[in-house]
């Protein structure tokens, strides 16, 4: 902890993390209280909720190959306070204006723009450390903005379902807006200068290269090493398959929560809280004790335990609706997931090239939310059909079947050795 607070001396450190942590409490307001806002238009209607998150998730397709680029192109600390100052206008549109109209289209157009800008404040966020750190503190700083942006989330889900439940949509909303503003005006007091126009006429003639660079070519180049390299494939399909499983359970989650807890946000929130301490509880254990397994048997073991607890969830929860029952089955859930991502990014980065990192990740990042959107709409459909409990216990069946097939076969498959 010493270490942690010596870095945090560091004034223009300590105002990006502490902008971004309050920024990461406000971002889950906001998805509460879009939540709450369907809740309220069309209760327990999965159709509606699937097409209002789906603006969330688009972003990250038709503006995500291409914000990271440009990002290094800009000075990357106005970049971030203009991003805040826009989302923090863009969300409070909402409340003010639109929240009562019938026409829901507006809102869409909205919640798109917000998530959309969100894309250039993400890459411009984990790019600015090395440039408000001395190198040596650098592992230190990125560990500590990684571990605290993930605790504040998972804090966040827990707080906003609570004021959603109790004040209402509309403070979800503004709390988020005001969240941006504070987020913004930490950046805008960095007083260090970040990469500016005098380091940029500096690197004219490498930034001329940069730009003349065809940015369709670099993403071509990615593309093709993707689809090369079998184990990047594999991996590919892995995530395919979990992000998939979490499109097809996430909103039929809400409405089963909903249901049979009997509230809007306060219990759903609480519950996503529970499974971020999980997932977090998972990534130390497997950290610690992960080496010691094949990463590829670990991701078929935990398929196989992830979808036992998603059976023992919404058949338990059917039929026992305790909220503390609910807490402690997502909990284990959030444990038993967590490896899977951890495994598939470790041999992403044992089976590639450090240059290729980059554009492979962004190609895994295309994976898991084309999985995750195709699936939510899927699920949502069947959910006006099937029971929310039905289509989560056959979820959990297929992800059982999917590691058990994928663990039988995978000492005959040669090249996973």
């Amino acid at each position: 902890m010493s270490k942690f607070h010596e870095i945090l001396k560091n004034r223009d450190f300590f105002l990006l993390w502490l902008g971004q942590i309050i920024s990461q409490i406000g971002d889950r307001l906001s998805q509460m209280a879009l939540i709450g806002f369907v809740y309220l238009r069309a209760p327990g209607s999965t159709i509606e909720m699937a097409k209002i998150l789906s603006f969330t998730i688009i972003p990250v397709f038709v503006i995500g190959p291409i914000a990271g680029v440009y990002v290094d192109r800009w000075n990357r600390r106005r970049t971030m306070f203009i991003c805040d100052l826009i989302r923090a206008i863009l969300v409070l549109t909402i409340p003010l204006f639109l929240f009562y109209s019938k026409n829901l289209s507006i809102i869409y157009v909205i919640i798109f723009l917000t998530f959309s800008i969100g894309r250039f404040f993400v890459p411009a966020k984990l790019s600015i450390v090395p440039e408000l750190v001395l190198k040596k503190d650098l592992l230190l700083a990125n560990s500590l903005v990684n571990t605290t942006g993930m605790l504040a989330a998972v804090f966040g889900f827990g707080v906003s379902g609570l004021v959603v439940e109790w004040m209402g949509p509309k403070s979800g909303f503004y709390l988020d807006a005001l969240s941006f503003l504070f987020s913004g005006l930490c950046i805008f007091f960095i007083g260090k200068k970040t990469v500016d126009s005098i380091k940029l006429r500096e690197k004219s003639h490498k930034l001329v290269e940069v730009i003349k660079k065809s940015l369709l070519s670099e993403i071509k180049e990615g593309v093709f090493y993707f689809i090369k390299n079998k184990n990047i494939r594999f991996t590919a399909a892995i995530i395919f398959i979990l992000w998939s499983a979490l499109g097809a359970i996430y909103v039929v989650l809400i409405a089963f929560i909903q249901k049979n807890l009997h509230s809007a946000t306060k219990d759903l929130g609480l519950l996503i809280m529970f499974l971020g301490f999980g997932l977090f509880s998972g990534s130390i254990l497997y950290g610690r004790f992960g080496s010691r397994i094949s990463p590829y048997k670990m991701i078929f073991s935990s398929l196989i335990v992830s979808g036992i607890m998603l059976i023992l969830f919404a058949s338990g929860i059917q039929r026992y609706p305790c909220f503390l029952t609910a807490g402690l089955l997502a909990f284990v859930f959030g444990i038993t997931v967590a490896p899977i991502m951890i495994a598939s990014n470790t041999i992403v980065h044992n089976v590639s090239e450090n240059h290729m990192h980059g554009k492979i990740f962004s190609s895994m990042e295309i994976v898991m939310h084309l999985g995750f959107l195709i699936f939510m709409f899927i699920s949502s459909m069947l959910a006006e059909i099937f029971t929310p409990a039905s289509i989560l216990i056959s979820v959990g069946g297929i992800v059982i079947a999917l590691g058990v097939l994928t663990l039988a076969l995978h000492n005959k498959i040669v090249w996973l050795d």
